[in-house]
């Protein structure tokens, strides 16, 4: 299932950049802004195509925010982009009253989410923008697993009512979903089927997942693998579904585990369909630098963990 050519493994952000120069070809309202990160964001993939279209606005992620809604309000669809844990953090207010409160089609392509960030270390690891972002009212909030996805998410966004926090990655991943599969932001979609438990995982934790049902499998357990895009709206019917097929649930993402992508599923299941749920994320720290596998590894997020949780899932039926 998992193509094992390194050479057609791309990260995230990669799909982002793509995405933000079709958007360019496709539609002329279409306006990036970049707060100083521009090369690392992929930004410049549009600059280079259409520098009338793209704004710097330095180390400033809250004017960028602001400037993005002058746009959206003179019928512009901006794309702001920074690395996630400033474009949440520090501009978390303009964020809440210039494009929540508001409801614009502002959207925020937030980079190097997660440990897999590497020897940045952890003033630069995003490990809470999904919370931050989630709890906005008329937010939505997508999580792409490889740079196919992070694609047409982008491209996608572009039409969507209200902000939008697009969650990517530095570090390349492999190839899990088709160039010719749609994408639809809101609806789950079920990797691989299974009857014993369900992990459901976002990001780059859906690669671990699919590698973690091959190690289940040894073991007698038939796993699903489902892959929850879209934290926010967040497809409900989807994990009812799986809870009532299965009867276990895990949660796999990098990010805290309070409030994060977990917690969003968990508070499906205790209002619909209580089952057994065991979380797989960051337990309440910051990162710390290191090779984005090692660190992977260090902090319990390997294939192994997401087997060793679904083990104790299934046991607790």
């Amino acid at each position: 299932m998992i193509n094992t050519d390194k050479s057609l493994w791309k990260a995230t952000r990669d799909g982002y950049g793509r995405g933000l120069v079709k958007l360019g070809q496709r539609n002329g309202d279409v306006v990036v802004l970049s707060a100083d990160l521009t090369e690392s964001t992929r930004a410049n993939w549009f600059r280079d195509k259409f520098p009338d279209r793209f704004f710097t606005l330095g180390v400033a992620e809250q004017d960028m925010i602001c400037t993005a809604a002058g746009f959206a309000l003179s019928g512009k669809v901006p794309f702001c982009c920074s690395f996630g844990v400033f474009a949440s953090g520090r501009a978390w207010e303009q964020l809440r009253i210039s494009a929540a409160y508001m409801n614009l089609n502002i959207n925020i392509g937030g980079t190097h989410g997660g440990i897999t960030v590497g020897a940045d270390g952890a003033t630069h690891q995003a490990l809470e923008e999904i919370a931050l972002m989630r709890l906005l009212p008329n937010m939505s909030v997508i999580v792409p697993c490889d740079a196919v996805e992070a694609e047409k998410a982008t491209i996608e966004a572009a039409s969507i009512k209200g902000p939008v926090y697009l969650r990517l990655g530095r570090e390349n991943v492999p190839p899990i979903t088709d160039e010719n599969e749609a994408f639809v932001a809101g609806k789950a979609r079920i990797i691989k089927q299974g009857s014993d438990v369900t992990i459901i995982a976002c990001g780059i934790m859906v690669y671990q997942a699919i590698l973690a049902s091959d190690i289940l499998e040894k073991k007698g357990i038939d796993a699903c693998v489902v892959n929850l895009h879209t934290i926010k709206p967040i497809d409900a019917d989807t994990i009812i579904m799986q809870a009532s097929k299965t009867g276990a649930i895990v949660t796999a993402e990098e990010h805290q585990i309070t409030a994060g992508m977990g917690s969003a599923v968990s508070e499906i299941l205790v209002q619909n369909y209580p089952v057994p749920v065991e979380m797989v994320g960051i337990k309440d720290r910051f990162g710390e630098s290191g090779q984005p596998w090692q660190l992977m590894k260090k902090f319990h997020l390997m294939p192994e963990d997401i087997a060793d949780a679904a083990i104790r899932a299934k046991g607790r039926k």
